[in-house]
């Protein structure tokens, strides 16, 4: 599995490398030389494990998963390492682990200087990650006569357990094909709208991976004048956040199965009602700010405020990380809003992190049966979903998460204020890291890097994102004793 993986990376590398010969930028010796190395590696795993047992259990599917995520990662670092694009290790680390996670925090500061290899390279990462490169790895498991159910159960950890079919194989398949068209379709969007080619194949590979890599130094904010493509950019990143069997059940003309779902509902509700209190707060208080660079002459104050206010909400919501303005300087009221959807998350099933809206939707509702519960102690009471039953043990499963959860949030960001980060920075980059965000409060805000996070510090939000990006469960099971008994 682990050298299967690793032709992945190693291809992606190859696309880079081609990319560097055609443009001449520099990069492409050492990006063949990070191709070579991780083909090498891939092939020598496959081929000292060609006659091994093909069984994986679930325990092998957990350490399979952090295992790959792992290998990809530490190979993923070396284009910029063989290319001189990152100075420290600690930086590859950091820029690479953001990339497969999916997260968009980054220390480069002048990301228009580096080799566009280089930067195609970082949008990869972000797409690879983006839906699983496990899933994809399950997708042709049948070739290898490995059954993987497994490992799909491991990193698509949902809590809905609709299927689009009953081979696990076909479902990652059938993930991988909307996954695929979906990026293919905005990037010709983004073409049309304005961007170059090269732009917008990148942006749209790192909306539909809910990552947030720009090709420029201002994110989204460099197309402020183009409203068409912010537009498009809101549009599929509500998408990537959207649970990908509704949209394959979308696609198949069974609508209803859409709206029916209460997941859906409460994304949606919650997007419709942060977009309307940011609005207000921007058109009321900080419009002149917003929308002094976007021509209001020519689309109005009141469209601008509108604009911004929805894409930073589905942006933070979904854990995409685009950015359109400074969101931490518009009002203290709209930076602790900002700073609260940073535990939102989007839908289960989608490419976005967080903790979920189904598992906030989950919690809730056990909250106000609580109440029914106090009042009529003998009384059996359900929690639907869905008008199904959900298993008390799946409840308990979900608190368990959020407590771990917010543990983790608190212990990261007491963490990163030993390496002498202040508190607004300390907390702000703990969430975001945890959760995948990227932009965070403090010194590493919507407008900054993470170049001034201390080593330490690097490595630190390295771990948070991995944890995040496999939702906790998988990647914190290996350090129990539990994990390792024979029974």
């Amino acid at each position: 599995m682990l050298g299967l993986l690793l032709l992945f990376n190693a291809t992606a590398m190859f696309v880079c490398t081609l990319l560097s010969v055609y443009l001449d930028d520099g990069a492409t010796e050492g990006l063949l030389f990070s191709a070579l190395i991780t083909t090498g590696i891939g092939l020598l795993l496959l081929l000292i494990t060609r006659n091994r047992k093909r069984e994986i259990k679930m325990r092998d599917g957990y350490l399979t998963v952090v295992m790959g995520w792992l290998s990809m990662v530490i190979f993923g670092t070396l284009p910029y390492l063989l290319t001189q694009s990152l100075a420290s290790y600690s930086d590859a680390l950091f820029e690479t682990m953001s990339g497969f996670t999916a997260t968009g925090a980054t220390i480069v500061q002048d990301i228009e200087a580096l080799p566009k290899s280089i930067i195609l390279w970082r949008s990869l990462t972000h797409w690879l990650g983006g839906m699983g490169i496990i899933v994809l790895a399950v997708a042709i498991l049948p070739l290898l006569g490995i059954g993987g159910v497994q490992l799909f159960s491991a990193e698509a950890t949902a809590v809905g357990g609709d299927k689009l079919h009953p081979r696990i194989s076909h479902t990652a398949k059938r993930l991988w094909y909307i996954y695929v068209g979906f990026t293919a379709l905005e990037a010709l969007l983004l073409a049309l709208a304005g961007m170059s080619v090269f732009d917008a194949i990148n942006h749209s590979m790192s909306t539909m991976a809910s990552g947030g890599f720009s090709t420029k130094n201002e994110s989204l904010a460099y197309w402020n004048n183009s409203p068409m493509i912010q537009y498009i950019v809101t549009l599929f990143m509500f998408l990537a956040g959207t649970n990908f069997v509704l949209i394959y059940f979308g696609l198949k003309g069974k609508l209803e199965r859409i709206w029916q779902d209460n997941e859906f509902r409460w994304y949606v509700g919650f997007v419709t009602l942060f977009t309307l209190i940011t609005f207000i707060g921007i058109y009321t208080n900080v419009q002149l700010e917003s929308t002094s660079v976007d021509h209001p002459q020519i689309f109005g104050a009141f469209e601008s405020s509108f604009r911004h206010a929805l894409f930073q909400v589905i942006a933070i919501i979904t854990t995409t990380g685009f950015v359109t303005a400074d969101f931490a300087g518009w009002t203290p009221f709209l930076t602790m809003l900002f700073f609260g959807l940073f535990f939102l998350g989007g839908s289960s099933g989608s490419t976005s992190g967080g903790v979920k809206v189904i598992r906030h939707l989950v919690m809730i509702k056990n909250a106000l049966l609580e109440f029914r519960r106090a009042l009529h102690p003998n009384a059996i009471v359900s929690l639907h979903l869905n008008h199904v039953t959900i298993q008390q043990s799946l409840v308990y499963r979900i608190l368990g998460f959020f407590i771990l959860y917010m543990l983790l949030f608190i212990i990261g960001a007491f963490v990163l204020s030993l390496f002498g980060l202040d508190f607004l920075s300390s907390i702000g980059a703990s969430a975001a890291s945890l959760g995948n965000v990227g932009p965070s409060l403090g010194d590493f805000g919507p407008v900054s890097t993470y170049t001034t996070m201390p080593t330490g510090g690097k490595i630190w939000c390295s771990f948070l994102m991995l944890v995040g990006r496999l939702e906790l469960f998988t990647a914190l099971i290996l350090f129990t004793p539990y994990f390792w008994r024979d029974h």
